[in-house]
């Protein structure tokens, strides 16, 4: 039996009764449809799997041999694969080597059976001559000459594109394994670097490979027999290997040979002193003061460094050598919060965890920098007037003639953005600043490149309503003479910058928007010159991009997809982005063969009646068009980014196993999200209370009107951290609309969560809308179903703020649930347990109830 502390009012607390059996809730339904049954749960359970592999000739990796030939594999189902390299001038496909003969290799190596589409093959590195193959599940490699077909085994570490220091592949969580070969002539241990410390997992005997099965991203250490570690790093996304060398020997070549040592040229130059480098200044940093070293010599500095507040590095020299920055560092006030573990698995009694964790208001530390004079060794006057009260201080640089140095001054607040000029004499001058009304995203909208032959720097700036960017003269006097070019211009936004090609005045930048007639959320990739001429647009298609750029530079390879089309991958040239092939184009038809509904790509006028609001809709897998689903939307608010899944992708995770429980379920980016115009983000300015419900509202009933499967009647929203915000502020501030929220972790109130996320988009100093838009204050306005979940150890988000929320209903005698998962931390609701939590509360208030009246 499943069962809810359930809270019925301010002095009768009490836990609720068994839950009725998922059976129950069908039974003597009013339709012959039951929905939220055991079978639901149960296919609900898994339809990822079903689905994986279900999508044929996707490509999972690209690969460049040089810069005229890549290769890459295709998926083609049922673990088959095909193996293709092309020719990028003229984008001819053919076979990477052949695949019958080396099936007839690899059977005569292996003695086992060994079919063409299915070679057993694991990690391939290719060269114009030869690639090497990990065959799969072992630490065998085998090297094939691409021109004879001969196949020869070879030791694994004479791979260099295996070895696991210095790889470039991601490390994005895939089941993968690393490969350790112990170099020396004792053992050497294995440990997996979690949150709880590091767990052995065994030993690795001298002259010993073996391989341990992990996945990308999870942290390793391998500790020789003294104690020292011989590697410690992350894991990536294919098996690679790690050589355990001995402590003092020679760092070894690929092939596994000991670089010679460098040999003197003559008698004469060994017994010759070595030359003694010229005397430098330098400065220390003692007792929280500077002292100049020069010559031997010491000479002070300063003096009115303390323990409390005093000097600190990085010092900051200018090429001359004459002037350098040094910070005084003022430190942020202590905030420690406790939290009690209750049921720790070493101990019978709880455990309180007590860390530091700044929040809105607090008095946060200071870095301002100051200027030196080390010839006549003094502080130079550096007047703050344009840095006053700062957040962040940062990216500090001499000019390369040692004139003068900025910096990029960040405001509290985050009102206020400028770079600041200051001359070598300590004159401050701003060289451009940005003051919205509102707030500066510096989220998202800070980037500063520095050209430092010519002066001039790159900038990005929402100052016309749109992010773009701008050409600099970071020598200039004034701000309006500052200005050379604008780089960027028009109704889209520039998403990031790839790379800054000095030499040519170019910029490769991610484009949102660029193509008018696309979602905007899709990105797309670009170049321009520095000023502003030359846009070639590199990616058209109508998806969102990702690209893999030949070494030079000359060839792009652009895969991309939508959210209902799966993934294209072509062929482009980067002088004129024009397409010289498609490559891939992924078929899905073999999910249509069982039963599978494509996510539905949805956008409607938001509050506004004018501004394109952007949606997906979820079916379930036995989707009846002519019956009334109940609605779920998942929300996530926050104002840092955008979050409607854009790629393709057969199973949308959450929103595809609550749809299998008998919901339509939606997601929708509202105003006050991320990556539009200047106006659409402004909305959450000090008013994260919007969340965007006027916009998702407006968006769900012309979605209901167009599809009348949508059932209005019956609404429901989830979410967790600020998606757990907004999933109570929907039943607290528009009750009328959502009858049903399960709130999971949420930052209740901005002043309870931490500094950094809340100041920049409520404001700074703490102000009356604080308290307006806090779920606490406002707990009184509940109608409605509520599940609050939280886990005890939540780091991430103070977990006492959902207890004020429950503390606050209480006080105002409201129904609700509430489950505390001990030794969870943030994100509660996404354990095993919370999810079939959820969904339970899900199913007994949206399905199979009596309908209200459409709102």
């Amino acid at each position: 039996m499943l069962s809810f502390p359930r809270f019925r009012s301010a002095t009768t607390a009490r836990i609720c009764g068994a839950m009725v059996l998922l059976s129950c809730l069908t039974a003597g339904a009013p339709t012959a449809h039951a929905q939220g049954t055991q079978a639901d749960y149960q296919r609900a359970a898994g339809l990822r799997q079903k689905l994986e592999g279900k999508v044929v000739g996707t490509v999972p990796d690209i690969t460049w041999i040089n810069s005229s030939r890549l290769w890459y594999t295709v998926d083609l189902g049922q673990q088959r694969r095909r193996y293709t390299k092309v020719d990028a001038a003229t984008g001819t496909k053919s076979e990477l080597f052949d695949a019958a003969k080396l099936a007839v290799e690899l059977q005569r190596l292996l003695s086992n059976p060994v079919d063409p589409q299915r070679l057993p093959l694991e990690r391939l590195a290719v060269t114009a001559e030869s690639a090497d193959l990990l065959i799969t599940g072992t630490t065998r490699t085998v090297r094939l000459n691409r021109a004879t077909g001969e196949l020869k085994e070879v030791p694994i570490q004479e791979v260099p594109a295996f070895l696991l220091e210095g790889s470039t592949l991601p490390r994005k969580g895939a089941s993968t394994a690393i490969i350790i070969q112990n170099r020396t002539d004792a053992e050497a241990e294995l440990f997996w670097l979690g949150g709880d410390g590091r767990k052995s997992y065994g030993k690795v005997g001298p002259g010993q490979v073996r391989r341990q099965h992990t996945f990308g991203g999870h942290r390793w250490a391998i500790v020789r027999a003294d104690g020292s570690t011989a590697f410690e790093g992350a894991a990536v996304d294919q098996p690679a290997v790690v050589l355990v060398q001995a402590k003092d020997s020679p760092k070894a070549e690929p092939d596994g040979k000991v670089a010679p040592a460098a040999k003197p040229t003559d008698a004469a130059a060994v017994s010759k002193p070595a030359a003694q480098p010229k005397r430098e200044r330098r400065v220390l940093v003692r007792d929280s003061n500077l002292v100049l070293v020069e010559s031997g010599s010491e000479n002070p500095l300063t003096t009115t460094g303390t323990p409390e507040a005093g000097y600190a590095g990085p010092i900051e020299w200018s090429p001359d050598r004459t002037r350098f920055v040094a910070r005084f560092v003022t430190p942020a006030q202590k905030h420690p919060i406790s939290i009690i573990e209750s049921s720790p698995p070493d101990q019978v009694q709880p455990r309180v965890h007590t860390f530091d964790y700044l929040k809105p208001g607090d008095v946060i530390g200071v870095s301002k920098p100051r200027l030196f004079d080390a010839e006549r060794v003094v502080e130079l006057p550096l007047a703050d007037e344009l840095f006053p009260t700062p957040w962040a201080i940062d990216r500090l640089k001499w000019q390369a003639d040692s004139s003068g140095f900025s910096f990029v001054y960040n405001q509290r607040g985050h009102q206020i953005q400028r770079l600041v000029g200051i001359s070598r004499d300590g004159a401050a001058r701003s060289i451009t600043t940005e003051a919205p009304d509102t707030f500066v995203d510096y989220v998202n909208s800070t980037f500063l490149h520095r050209i430092e032959a010519t002066g001039e720097a790159i900038w990005m700036s929402e100052r016309d309503g749109w992010r773009h960017l701008y050409l600099l003269d970071e020598r200039a006097t004034t701000p309006e003479s500052s200005l050379k070019a604008r780089i960027t211009r028009g109704s889209w936004v520039v998403r990031g910058v790839d790379r800054v090609d000095e030499a040519n005045r170019q910029i490769w930048f991610r484009a949102g928007g660029i193509h008018p007639d696309q979602d905007p959320y899709y990105i797309h990739y670009a170049r321009v010159n520095f000023d502003g001429t030359g846009l070639v647009l590199l990616t058209d298609g109508d998806g969102t991009h990702t690209v893999e750029y030949s070494p030079d530079q000359k060839y792009l390879i652009d895969c991309y997809s939508r959210a209902d089309m799966a993934g294209v991958v072509e062929l482009r040239r980067t002088d004129t982005g024009k397409l010289v092939s498609t490559l891939e184009k992924a078929d899905w038809s073999p999910l249509l063969s069982q039963p599978w509904v494509p996510p539905q790509r949805f956008v409607a006028p938001g509050r506004d009646g004018a501004t394109p609001i952007y949606g997906v809709i979820v079916r379930p897998t036995n989707f009846d068009p002519s019956r009334k689903y109940a609605v779920v939307e998942h929300i996530y608010a926050g104002p840092h980014s955008a979050f409607v899944p854009k790629a393709f992708d057969p199973h949308l995770g959450t929103m595809q196993d609550i749809a299998e429980l008998g919901f339509i379920v939606v997601q929708i980016d509202g105003m006050g999200t991320a990556h539009r115009s200047k106006a659409f983000h402004d909305v959450c300015w000090k008013n994260l209370g919007d969340s965007g419900f006027p916009d998702r509202i407006a968006w769900l009933r012309a979605a209901a009107a167009a599809h009348r499967e949508l059932d209005l009647t019956r609404i429901g929203i989830f979410g967790g951290s600020a998606g757990g915000q907004s999933a109570l502020r929907a039943v607290l501030a528009h009750g009328d609309f959502y009858t049903v929220a399960v709130a999971d972790c949420g930052c209740h109130d901005n002043r309870m969560d931490k500094i950094w996320w809340n100041e920049a988009w409520m404001g700074w100093p703490i102000g009356q809308h604080y308290a307006e838009q806090s779920n606490v204050t406002n707990a009184h306005r509940l109608t409605g179903k509520l599940l609050l979940i939280v886990g005890e150890l939540d780091k991430n988000v103070d977990p006492a703020s959902t207890m004020q929320v429950a503390n606050a209903l209480i006080k105002a005698d409201k129904d609700f649930d509430l489950l505390v998962i001990p030794g969870a931390g943030h994100g509660a609701a996404e354990t095993a347990y919370g999810r079939r939590r959820r969904a339970d509360f899900l199913v007994r208030h949206l399905l199979n109830v009596e309908p209200r009246k459409a709102p």
